[in-house]
């Protein structure tokens, strides 16, 4: 396993083992990985030649009120990783390699950003799909993999790669969650010891819904009640959201039809907590 910490370096690599007619399976994360990234990168490994895991702690997609500088980040313990999970390369740029002087043009994204998650992050998405068209350019992946945990992310990079005809897949991998149905998260060693016996109820509030809509129930706003209901029965935690919308475009629905997600985001002492479920076939 290599690291590179300069674009042209691993742009070098990058085309001498596209020239040797090898596919490449791309990894971006801003690393300190856990069962998560794990997860995408063991599917990378099985359906890719050659593995690239971006590590990147991109200051473009942190708010005013977000601090970058705790960030958590640990390069030696994240290289460990990575070769645990037989990953051939490692891009681990410094800010000024990635953005040497001022951008001169970012990307702006204009839809499927402001609900869930994105309507109290302004600009966070513009900053995601910036780097994410550089990080293309620069590792030039056959494939690209993300984790539905965090499905907006997911279909704001849908809408990235079509509407820049990018010729690249992208790879949704299903949510690694606990035994208990919990969403793996670093987060969740948060959670107080009560909340964390809590905690799982928010799965457990979606696949009621799952249920309610594969028994017929069509109508978003009852089935936001029955999620609802159950995380406030269940939990001392307080809901910020439950949603439903089209999957991927994000759009509010009269009666439930087509692909659909189901996202919750609920708040606990000392850490916000985010799941989601994708119907499909509606």
């Amino acid at each position: 396993m290599n690291t590179f910490t300069k674009i042209n370096d691993l742009k070098a690599e990058i085309n001498k083992q596209k020239a040797a007619g090898k596919t490449i399976g791309f990894v971006p994360t801003m690393g300190y990985l856990h069962e998560g990234h794990a997860s995408l990168m063991d599917h990378a490994r099985k359906e890719n030649d050659i593995v690239v895991l971006s590590i990147f702690v991109n200051p473009l997609q942190f708010g005013p009120k977000e601090d970058l500088a705790s960030y958590p980040r640990d390069l030696e313990r994240d290289q460990q990783v990575a070769e645990n999970h037989k990953v051939d390369f490692i891009f681990y740029p410094t800010v000024d390699e990635m953005y040497p002087k001022e951008p001169s043009v970012t990307v702006t994204v204009k839809d499927r950003t402001d609900v869930l998650c994105g309507k109290s992050r302004p600009g966070h998405f513009d900053g995601v799909a910036t780097v994410l068209t550089k990080l293309f350019h620069i590792v030039s992946p056959d494939k690209v993999y993300f984790g539905m945990k965090d499905a907006q992310q997911v279909a704001v990079v849908d809408g990235l790669v079509n509407d820049f005809n990018f010729p690249l897949e992208i790879v949704s991998v299903p949510t690694v969650r606990e035994e208990d149905g919990l969403a793996k998260s670093s987060r969740n060693v948060n959670l107080l010891p009560e909340e964390r016996k809590q905690a799982p109820a928010i799965y457990q509030g979606l696949k009621l819904a799952e249920k309610a809509i594969q028994n017929g129930e069509k109508d978003p706003s009852k089935i936001v009640e029955l999620v609802k209901a159950h995380i406030q029965e269940q939990t001392e935690g307080s809901i910020d959201y439950v949603e439903i919308y089209s999957y991927p475009e994000l759009k509010v629905m009269e009666e439930l039809n087509g692909k659909i997600i189901i996202a919750v985001a609920v708040v606990f002492t000392k850490v916000r907590l985010i799941d989601n479920l994708i119907i499909s076939g509606l």
